[in-house]
């Protein structure tokens, strides 16, 4: 057998992946869901656990658990804490590590928040208006506010796992995931530990969330049609569609795994990250951020642009982050670009996991040799010129290396660069 480098072209410990696991509309665990999106599936549908009458949007990419019930589904820190738990525990089994965990735990998931109702219950049980009352009401009420710390469910991941140090919980917006596994990247790269946790956990589908995206015109209404309402590169594309999940990654440095005889699934080759500070809610329209955060993953993982043979996008099927995106890639590639998808057209955009999700799809897609497809498009915009990978699943050979975008509120830009075989 060859001689295996332990280090990258920066004389860097090697970064690679020795588990994953993934939670989404399409399937509760890696299984299901890759299934479901080679199949070209949508996870797409009406919501039924709480009540949408009189909302704009009224479906998304659900992930509902045991413990919701009709009208009453778990709090969002709970949800958030109980996915990450089902893809962790997946990527732990698969890679052959039980707790506790001798290095950090970096968790991109959303800031959570005490739902209305729980808060309307602390206001009807408080004795007056100020805000001793209030605190009295709540510290008689634990059940209202259990969860609704800011970020308990990296705490409680954190515990459940054993991991070392502080956890590190993350929220740059759509780019969490992305976030988290460039701190868990970094920690390795610089010795700090040979084994991390990495991952992202989204639960944000609320009637509260649901009416603020509303509000900002940034999620599709297609009520008739919610399997369709997801439709990245699209001419028809009229907002994104909410999704819950979560995606985890176990890495360790070459040298760990190797020596524990753990098998290597993949290589985080690379990561860029950059912020743009152009809007609070939109991209530079110039697509410059999003191309250099590109430029730098490609750049970090030592290899020409050529190597990289597909492309996740961010693709959220919002008219103008889908244009920026189409004008970067061709800014780093060229006219020509690589194959490229948004599997976010089948479970849609799960925010703070979909950087973790959709790094565990990229190594997926290399493991198959199968790429995933972008749905919903009859109406391909033939402006971007891009091969969105249209309708099914495509297969390949010889394609070792993807990049996996994400691009937050704020130009919040992280880019991966993941490699299988090299």
């Amino acid at each position: 057998m060859k001689d295996i480098a332990l280090t990258d072209h920066l004389g860097r410990p090697r970064v690679v992946v020795t588990g994953m696991g993934m939670v989404t509309a399409l399937g509760l665990n890696l299984a299901e869901s890759w299934a479901g999106l080679t199949a070209g599936r949508s996870g797409v549908r009406d919501i039924t656990r709480f009540d949408t009458t009189g909302m704009r949007t009224r479906f998304g990419a659900c992930v509902d658990l045991p413990g919701d019930r009709p009208g009453r589904p778990l709090p969002a820190g709970e949800r958030v804490a109980t996915l990450g738990a089902m893809a962790f525990d997946e990527a732990l089994a698969q890679a052959g590590l039980t707790a506790p965990i001798a290095g950090p735990f970096c968790f991109g998931m959303p800031p959570i928040e005490i739902e209305w109702p729980a808060r309307t219950a602390i206001r009807e049980a408080a004795t007056g208006a100020d805000g001793m009352a209030m605190t009295l009401s709540a510290a008689e009420l634990p059940g209202q506010v259990a969860g609704g710390e800011l970020f308990s469910p990296a705490v409680v991941l954190a515990r459940r796992y054993g991991t070392r140090g502080i956890p590190q919980a993350v929220t740059t917006a759509c780019a969490s995931g992305g976030t988290a596994i460039q701190l868990a990247t970094e920690a390795l790269r610089r010795g700090e530990a040979s084994v991390a946790l990495a991952g992202g956990a989204e639960a944000s589908m609320t009637p509260e969330t649901l009416i603020r995206f509303a509000l900002l015109h940034a999620l599709s209404n297609r009520n008739d049609d919610p399997a369709a309402a997801s439709r990245p590169f699209s001419l028809s594309r009229d907002g994104f569609v909410m999704g819950d999940g979560a995606g985890a990654l176990v890495l360790e440095t070459m040298e760990h795994a190797l020596a524990r005889g753990a098998t290597v699934l993949g290589e985080i080759l690379g990561v860029g990250e950059r912020a743009d500070t152009f809007h609070r809610t939109r991209s530079s329209p110039d697509a410059v951020p999003v191309a250099g955060v590109m430029q730098d993953a490609i750049a970090d993982s030592g290899l020409p642009p050529e190597v990289f043979g597909y492309i996740n996008a961010h693709g959220t099927s919002t008219p103008e982050n889908d244009k920026t995106e189409a004008m970067a890639i061709h800014m780093v590639f060229g006219e020509v670009a690589p194959p490229t998808s948004s599997t976010k057209s089948m479970i849609g955009h799960t925010l703070s996991a979909a950087g973790a999700i959709e790094a565990v799809i990229c190594l997926m897609a290399l493991r198959d040799q199968l790429l995933p497809p972008t749905i919903n498009q009859d109406d391909t915009d033939p402006a971007l010129n891009l091969d969105v990978i249209p309708h099914q699943a495509r297969a390949v050979t010889g394609v070792k290396a993807a990049l996996s975008n994400s691009f937050g509120f704020g130009g919040q830009n992280v880019c991966v660069a993941l490699g299988v075989g090299l």
